[in-house]
């Protein structure tokens, strides 16, 4: 079918997420490129928001994918049947975490897996409060939206759950909220939508030590964080703390839709009795997506790809050096670019656009540009990058 005819189907419908897509027509994507229906080709720079970690279609990912597919996909709703694929990543999941989370629920995605971690939460505290921090996403299905630190995101889907009550990022006054009314604390090592805002690790401690006082539960988001983009496996472990529960999605399944929430057999058992089925899925934890979420596990961890994330931060900023860029926040294979104002920010976007680069903005931070890389971007691809966006920021300095 032509290009047009794609093109009109797509607006016609597709719903939207808003009223003003990139549209690009994809036709195909290898490794840290993407290519559109007309030849041009495109350096991911934001790994479609932190997934591709190991670059797109990576070969033991596809391998994984064809072999699992053509073996059996879906046979019973998860946790009913042993599934090889999903009892293998499960134990993978837990020897590369810590030796107290170990057990692990498969979802469809990171807000599934907020989900079942607010019902966890819940359940095993049998309390009605969860904190969560200002500019924080952990999804937009209604539990996770009731946690979003934007109420521009929120005010028209309202009421909303009760018992959510925002604190803010890297406050410790703050923190006397955490109270016995409190189930569980949700927060993030890196503060993702904000523009990649590091965790205070004395925060975090402060966090741990007064979840642990007050019998409350700490969910670590790392759905963005995990699998090695802030310089180690997991996020948690650059910090002297061990999260109740753990989220994790996106970079997981090496480009397939999974998710995944861990905490202890203590903890976790709650789900299964008083009532029955506490949390169910149906697709959760699909046998194609978990064989590609081990055989993505499997590529970071024999490459130890995490090891490369302080050099790609590292050249990023050496080299991004303009008088429009204020300041660059973040840590590792995850670097928010911080400039004036939005226009200079869309403008640079869309210059990188048109000359093969694609970059992205932050849900509540519009001024400031994403990078967020595959994890084996070479030398020679950070340089073409950060060129084209001093090329970018020269033009919006000039007009």
């Amino acid at each position: 079918m032509p290009t047009t005819g794609i093109r009109a189907l797509f607006y016609n419908h597709l719903a939207p997420t808003s009223p003003s897509p990139l549209a690009l027509h994809i036709v195909s994507a290898n490794g840290h490129y993407l290519y559109d229906a007309d030849g041009v080709r495109y350096l991911d720079l934001i790994s479609g928001i932190s997934v591709s970690n190991i670059g797109h279609c990576h070969p033991k990912v596809v391998e994984a994918v064809s072999r699992q597919a053509s073996t059996y996909m879906h046979t019973m709703v998860y946790g009913e049947f042993i599934q090889n694929p999903q009892v293998r990543l499960a134990e993978a999941l837990h020897r590369h975490t810590h030796t107290t989370l170990d057990m692990v629920y498969l979802t469809n995605s990171g807000a599934e897996a907020t989900e079942g971690a607010i019902k966890l939460a819940k359940r095993f505290t049998a309390r009605p409060e969860i904190l969560y921090c200002r500019h924080s996403y952990h999804g937009s299905t209604q539990g996770a939206l009731s946690l979003m630190g934007g109420e521009e995101f929120k005010q028209a889907y309202r009421p909303l759950i009760p018992g959510c009550r925002m604190i803010e990022y890297n406050n410790f006054d703050h923190l006397r909220y955490i109270t016995t009314r409190t189930a569980a604390v949700i927060t993030e090592v890196v503060q993702s939508e904000s523009g990649y805002i590091p965790a205070d690790p004395n925060w975090i401690a402060e966090i741990r030590q007064r979840c642990t006082s007050a019998g409350a539960l700490l969910i670590l988001d790392e759905i963005q964080t995990g699998f090695g983009r802030t310089g180690r496996l997991f996020g948690f472990h650059r910090f002297d703390i061990v999260p109740d529960i753990l989220l994790l999605a996106k970079g997981m399944g090496g480009g397939m839709p999974i998710g995944a929430f861990l905490a202890p057999r203590q903890i976790m058992l709650s789900l299964a009795e008083n009532p029955i089925l506490g949390h169910i899925t149906t697709f959760g934890g699909h046998p194609v997506s978990a064989a590609a979420a081990l055989a993505n596990l499997e590529v970071i961890v024999e490459g130890r790809l995490w090891e490369a994330a302080p050099s790609i931060e590292a050249r990023f900023r050496s080299q991004l050096q303009h008088p429009l860029i204020q300041r660059i926040t973040g840590m590792g294979a995850m670097l928010a670019v911080h400039l004036p104002d939005v226009d200079i920010v869309q403008q640079t976007i869309q210059y990188c656009l048109e000359n093969g680069l694609i970059i992205d903005w932050f849900l509540f931070n519009p001024n400031s540009l994403r990078i967020s890389p595959p994890l084996t971007l070479t030398h020679d691809e950070i340089d073409f990058a950060a060129q084209t966006i001093i090329e970018a920021l020269e033009l919006a300095s000039k007009s």
